[in-house]
């Protein structure tokens, strides 16, 4: 299966589940068996109220759980900001352009920039140390959306022993502050 349709599916399953979600499930899961076939068993188990319920904890109100991949390296500094801007300037390169509303770094946005253009793999695979300690918080807490998550990073080439340490090392000590002054 195309790596394109499975990051399209991503794309959807990582998005807030409201009534557009669950009408499309039934086309996931056709494009995309069998790669999310664990979450969507577990998502029909918990249904509509309680997986929504349970996407607001995890991706809202969980720090470890974030959906923005340069919060993970950069954390809410200033540099953050520069990230972004390059990420937004690679999607107009590309001929991308956002909506309003939308972060280049939420990951459905990464996603579908993946499926849909050559240069998103790259993307996705620099930003490899976010999705490995996002992986590693959706286990923590069992969440279903682990398997979205462990379906991406399975697309991806195998992480490397210095993405590995990189990852540990946020782990440990959580995204980057910002400095001002050399003072904390």
């Amino acid at each position: 299966m195309k790596k394109a349709v499975i990051w399209q599916a991503a794309a959807h399953l990582l998005a807030y589940p409201d009534e557009r979600f669950w009408r499309r499930l039934p086309l996931i899961k056709e494009a995309a068996q069998p790669h999310f076939g664990d979450f969507l068993v577990r998502a029909a188990d918990l249904g509509p109220g309680e997986l929504a319920a349970h996407y607001v904890e995890t991706f809202d109100l969980q720090r470890r759980c974030c959906l923005y991949l340069t919060y993970y390296t950069d954390g809410d500094t200033r540099r953050r900001g520069q990230s972004l801007a390059a990420l937004k300037q690679r999607y107009r390169t590309a001929g991308w352009d956002l909506m309003d509303d939308e972060l280049p770094d939420f990951l459905p946005v990464m996603l579908e920039f993946a499926a849909l253009d050559p240069s998103g793999a790259a993307l996705l695979r620099e930003h490899r140390t976010g999705l490995e300690l996002l992986l590693a918080a959706l286990k923590d807490r069992d969440s279903p959306y682990a398997h979205v998550i462990g379906t991406v990073c399975a697309g991806l080439p195998p992480i490397t022993p210095a993405e590995r340490a990189a990852a540990m090392r946020l782990a440990g000590d959580g995204p980057p502050a910002e400095t001002v002054g050399g003072y904390l």
